[in-house]
């Protein structure tokens, strides 16, 4: 039996409803793994669980809030960090991105992967769902860093029916390699997979009981196209195909119309992720339409994108992106409260990676994915409100300490279980290797 008390520590509590609060003083008890009891710092309960054995955090002046999740990302992106710049979407992908990922191998994705976990542990994301190619390496880098991670297997249907097989087998097989391990089948987009092998995709799922992670109707132009070319939106593809039936998470949904909203309303397991500064940096005119998923009943979480666009897996600051343009996006500066963007990075993003009962919020019988956070810094004073704080000033460098299905990953802003010096030595020797653009060629071609 493990045991771990964070003594003395202010919480982020968010309900499902209503307005979130700051309670002080309070003791976090965990056991095997899960939170047993909140209570308050001076009640004997919390005084009954010290003893022989267990780990005691000191939380004293930090805010305890639930593990980040990066709700949608490529992590081993980071390699490509800073590589693609000043782009439209288009020679994005067709000049830069895809040649280079002519360059992937399985080594360099486990190092790449490697450094994706290292930066987001210290910046306090706990979970991360993923979308990538060679995903069993991404899985070694999860089981080693301690995180938390949903992982896809990406795959398009010019790769051929063999390779959308070991995809599929591929995911089957991670989805029983770890407890902190979950996965879903990763058919890449409604434009790069055909009907038929989204189909097949989604008989496997239902089979399998594995989720559908993709990218659908990231802009409005990719909407306009399928229209054009099918005589239905990418959401309708998505249903035809009975995607949305076997469960799924759309990444960006930017090009999500009215007419979309009650056929997502109708699939409870789908969820979407919007990662917004990626829609900023790429001009792609515009955003997630959150309020109206949200009164559809549909789930929206906050992630990062790969960071060849994303620059950064912070996702403070993608939280923080996504309240700045809902605002901007529905001229209404009430909307996308405090309240609604903490639940939405939390409880939200939770549904997003699949685990809306298991992680998200403090609460009894939850995963122990607990994040310090250190709100002294100069950027934040005076807090005259710590939710307003942990939305629009707070940092990856304000985060301390961080647990991970009760065990510490991060102590005193350094990993635990990883060297970082290894990992930069690592990264920082390969990552040249696939920036390269010399061998020609291209995994797949932009025109949806």
């Amino acid at each position: 039996m493990s045991r771990v008390v964070i003594r003395n520590v202010s919480v982020l509590v968010v309900p499902e409803h209503g307005e979130c609060r700051v309670d002080d003083a309070r003791d976090i008890l965990v056991e095997n793994g899960r939170i047993v009891a909140v209570v308050p710092s001076a009640s004997r309960g919390a005084g009954d669980f010290g003893g022989v054995g267990v780990e005691v955090v000191d939380g004293t002046g930090l805010v305890a809030v639930p593990g980040l999740v990066n709700s949608h990302t490529h992590s081993p992106m980071v390699m490509m960090r800073g590589a693609a710049e000043d782009l439209a979407i288009e020679d994005w992908f067709n000049q830069r991105i895809w040649p280079m990922e002519v360059n992937l191998t399985p080594e360099r994705v486990r190092v790449g992967a490697r450094l994706a976990c290292a930066e987001m542990l210290l910046a306090g994301v706990t979970t991360f769902v993923d979308h990538y190619f060679h995903a069993d390496q991404i899985a070694e880098a999860v089981i080693e860093s301690g995180i938390r991670a949903d992982l896809a297997p990406t795959f398009f249907s010019s790769a051929g029916a063999d390779a959308i097989d070991a995809a599929f087998e591929q995911t089957r097989e991670l989805a029983g390699r770890h407890p902190r391990i979950t996965a879903s089948l990763g058919p890449h987009a409604t434009y790069t997979v055909t009907d038929e092998d989204l189909r097949r995709a989604a008989d496997f799922g239902r089979t399998n009981q594995l989720r559908i992670h993709l990218h659908a109707a990231e802009t409005d132009d990719q909407t306009q196209a399928s229209i054009d070319k099918h005589r239905v939106t990418p959401i309708q593809v998505l249903e035809r195909t009975g995607v949305l039936d076997a469960g799924a998470l759309i990444a960006h949904g930017c090009g999500i119309r009215p007419e979309d909203l009650p056929i997502l309303q109708r699939y409870p397991r789908t969820t979407v992720a919007s990662c917004p500064k990626v829609y900023l940096k790429l001009a792609m005119g515009e955003v997630t339409p959150i309020r109206g998923l949200r009164a559809a009943g549909v789930e929206v979480g906050v992630g990062t994108d790969g960071a060849a666009v994303h620059n950064t897996l912070d996702v403070w600051e993608a939280l923080r992106m996504v309240a700045l343009t809902q605002k901007q996006r529905e001229n209404d500066a009430t909307w996308m409260t405090l309240d609604d963007t903490l639940r939405l990075a939390t409880r939200g993003s939770a549904a997003a990676a699949g685990l809306p009962d298991e992680i998200g919020v403090l609460e009894p019988g939850r995963q122990a994915d607990i994040v310090l956070v250190d709100l002294s810094a100069l950027h934040h004073q005076p807090v005259h409100n710590p939710k307003a704080v942990l939305v629009y000033s707070a940092r990856a460098s304000d985060v301390v300490t961080v647990l991970v299905a009760g065990q510490v990953v991060v102590r005193d802003r350094e990993l635990t279980k990883m060297n970082l010096d290894e990992v930069l030595a690592d990264a920082q020797a390969l990552a040249h290797t696939l920036v390269d653009l010399s061998r020609g060629g291209a995994v797949q071609n932009y025109a949806p």
